[in-house]
């Protein structure tokens, strides 16, 4: 009977691919797991940590308001008193976004390169305190929200114009789309609390249009979208859809009262 050969160089053919096999599925793994624990960080413990970062900064505006006790503030926009209101639909009039009736509505721009407000969304349950900026490092990583350079302050006549993340780092703009016209937005400072009504919501537009952040927004790729008449404006903006940076979403309110804190 004729006994079979097996030559040597067969065999180390074979064990080769059996090794190449074997690393193959262990980089594999290794990329899975890398990959997995990536997702995990981003979309869990870049929240946890901003989130927790940002309220810790809240309770700290809060206690050194608190401590101050009178108004240090120099770009807080015009102050009708306790009860006094500002009314008006933010429609295409002068007077459409409202009028206060005293204060000087053209101070000049803060030099705060931190948290210098907080804002707060009862629908979304959210607060969450706004920084000089839109830095990505320096602001929005950290959970905060951010002041658009250049744009309005709170209660000035103009546009106060803000940008938070809508996912990761705390996303505290996750839920902006959920916003409906007349949902109140409060913006607390030192000095005042400036309460904004939701007027217009543009679904989405161009990352590059600048338009919905002018003193009279108006988008420049949507031209129906935005106002025709000076007033005080409140504009948030983020990423749309969820998960990209290739659009914006963004919501419109207009000034309804302001009164000392």
């Amino acid at each position: 009977m004729r006994s079979r050969i097996v030559h040597h160089g067969i065999r180390r053919r074979r064990a080769r691919r059996r090794r190449a096999l074997w690393t193959g599925g262990e980089v594999l793994v290794t990329v899975g797991v890398v990959l997995m624990l990536l997702v995990v960080h981003q979309l869990w413990w870049t929240n946890r940590e901003a989130r927790e970062g940002a309220r810790r900064k809240v309770e700290a505006l809060e206690r050194q308001w608190g401590q101050e006790g009178e108004d240090l503030g120099t770009a807080d926009g015009p102050t009708t008193g306790e009860g006094d209101s500002v009314t008006g639909s933010g429609k295409d009039s002068s007077t459409a976004a409202g009028s206060p009736r005293s204060g000087n509505s053209t101070r000049s721009q803060p030099s705060w390169s931190g948290a210098y407000a907080v804002l707060v969304i009862p629908r979304l349950h959210l607060r969450v305190p706004v920084a000089e900026g839109v830095g990505k490092q320096s602001v929005l990583n950290k959970g905060y929200v951010g002041h658009y350079p250049g744009t309005g302050q709170p209660g000035q006549v103009g546009n106060f114009a803000l940008a938070g993340h809508r996912n990761t780092h705390g996303e505290p703009f996750r839920y902006l789309n959920r916003l409906e016209p007349g949902d109140t937005v409060r913006v607390e400072t030192r000095s005042a609390v400036h309460t904004y009504a939701v007027d217009r919501t543009l679904r989405q537009t161009s990352a590059r249009d600048s338009g919905v952040i002018r003193p009279v927004p108006r988008s420049s790729v949507h031209p129906s979208y935005g106002y025709t008449a000076p007033g005080w404006f409140l504009t948030l903006t983020t990423c749309t859809p969820e998960y990209t940076s290739r659009y914006r979403l963004v919501v419109w309110g207009v000034l309804v009262s302001t009164r000392p804190r």
